[in-house]
């Protein structure tokens, strides 16, 4: 059988990149005015390319350097030997400096599945250019949906202008929600309002509001206010298990039957692992659980699953990489989970990685989707970026991930990167101006202090 020759990669690009954002609250403190990602563009020698994204970390970035001279030279055909080599360069991390000559050193395991997923992705997205195939049909199911449902994804917002940071100042010639992201938020009544505007431009019949951030008994309030607001929405609240075993089984007993669903409201205490707390705090309540925080690899997904402490894992596709997370998808289907995915901000490069991997996920059981994108939109990386319309994410037309980059606002967003002078992530900077010496609690709410 004659097969058509494969193109062979001949570049990889590693392009770091910053957007602003606005100054969000959550458990570990505020975001910066500033977010940081990185793209990975690769091309072949078809005269495509292919690009990814993922968070971004001084590590990430050295190992994306470091795993360039093995996808460099080789056979777009082969994509999948040549992702399974950077796994092997993990699983023999302390020798691989006599093995192959690349010497990375001791691996976080999270840095390193960025770094794999932002390849991986672009490598999925020169070979469904190749294949004249989106990425939806390469992965294991193919596609299932055009469409996929996400949520309007909430925030207390702090007060910018108590900093002297350069948080941005609002649109006020665009839809309301344009102006009111980057307002300050802090009570019940504010993110209703911002629920609406939400609503109002994108359409979405569900809401996640991100807790960690007053007492729990508040933040519960806020999710009560809500519902009377939308009260045909399915509504939840991710406090980043801020709460206690006893506080989380109080507060999901007063919220039972009007939510379909909680995030990590409690984690690790008193000896116990967090996947012990939550699998009582089902026991419990009754109460449905999701979780990016004790299922996110392979070994802590079993474990979760044997103490039946989960029924929502939120593997997303720059944390599990974009095929391992749809053979999570797959699991779901099969054992009669529910399908969901993690966010944190982001650019329109991992909105359509979202989207194909919503779009191939398998069944009907599939819960709204997280993004940030909400807040970054309109910092656009891509020439026509997916778009969110009656509360569905669409998936992009055409082969690969149905994207192309808009160099020159690649460029500009890689010249705001280089200027800053923090380019890690830090949320506690922004803290520092609300409260003196503040410093990270996993087990204390953001304004919670003595």
């Amino acid at each position: 059988m004659n097969m058509p020759d494969s193109p062979v990669i001949n570049s990889m690009r590693v392009v770091p990149v910053a957007g602003y954002d606005s100054m969000l609250l959550n458990i570990g403190g505020a975001h910066n005015c500033h977010f940081t990602r990185i793209l990975v563009i690769i091309g072949d020698s078809a005269g495509n390319s292919g690009v990814g994204e993922c968070p971004c970390h001084a590590s990430t970035l050295s190992l994306l350097e470091k795993f360039t001279p093995q996808v460099v030279g080789s056979s777009l055909r082969q994509m999948n030997a040549t992702v399974s080599r950077l796994f092997a360069s993990d699983a023999r991390q302390q020798t691989s400096e006599q093995t192959d000559r690349v010497h990375i050193p001791q691996m976080n395991p999270e840095k390193f599945y960025n770094a794999a997923a932002a390849i991986e992705a672009a490598l999925l997205d020169l070979l469904g250019k190749h294949l004249e195939l989106p990425v939806a049909d390469l992965l294991a199911s193919g596609r299932q949906r055009d469409r996929i449902p996400v949520l309007g994804y909430l925030f207390y917002i702090a007060d910018r202008k108590l900093t002297t940071m350069n948080y941005q100042s609002g649109e006020q010639q665009r839809a309301p929600w344009f102006w009111l992201r980057h307002q300050p938020a802090m009570d019940h009544q504010a993110v209703v309002r911002l629920a609406e505007a939400a609503q109002e431009h994108y359409g979405f019949r569900d809401f996640k509001l991100k807790g960690g951030v007053h007492p729990g008994e508040y933040e519960v309030e806020t999710v009560e206010a809500l519902l009377a607001r939308f009260p045909t929405a399915r509504i939840t609240v991710d406090p980043n298990a801020s709460w206690s075993l006893d506080e989380a089984i109080g507060f999901g007993k007063q919220l039972a039957g009007r939510v379909p669903y909680l995030e990590d409201p409690c984690g690790a205490e008193q000896g116990f692992s967090g996947r012990e707390t939550l699998a009582e705090f089902r026991r419990a309540t009754g109460i449905p659980v999701a979780t990016n925080m004790i299922a996110n690899d392979w070994r802590q997904l079993q474990h979760a699953l044997q103490l039946n402490a989960i029924d929502i894992p939120l593997a997303d596709p720059h944390f599990w990489t974009l095929r391992n997370a749809h053979t999570v998808a797959q699991l779901c289907h099969e054992w009669g989970l529910t399908t969901g995915c993690h966010s944190n901000n982001h650019f329109d490069v991992s909105l359509a990685m979202v989207a194909h991997l919503g779009a191939a996920a398998p069944g009907d059981r599939i819960t709204a989707f997280d993004t940030h994108w909400i807040w970054q939109d309109g910092q656009h990386l891509t020439h026509q970026p997916p778009q969110i319309r009656d509360g569905y994410l669409e998936l992009p037309a055409g082969p690969g991930l149905g994207i192309e980059l808009d160099m020159t606002r690649v460029e500009a967003a890689h010249a705001l990167y280089q200027s800053l002078p923090d380019k890690n992530r830090n949320d506690a900077l922004g803290m520092q101006f609300l409260i003196d010496n503040w410093q990270y609690n996993a087990k204390r709410p953001a304004l919670v202090r003595p």
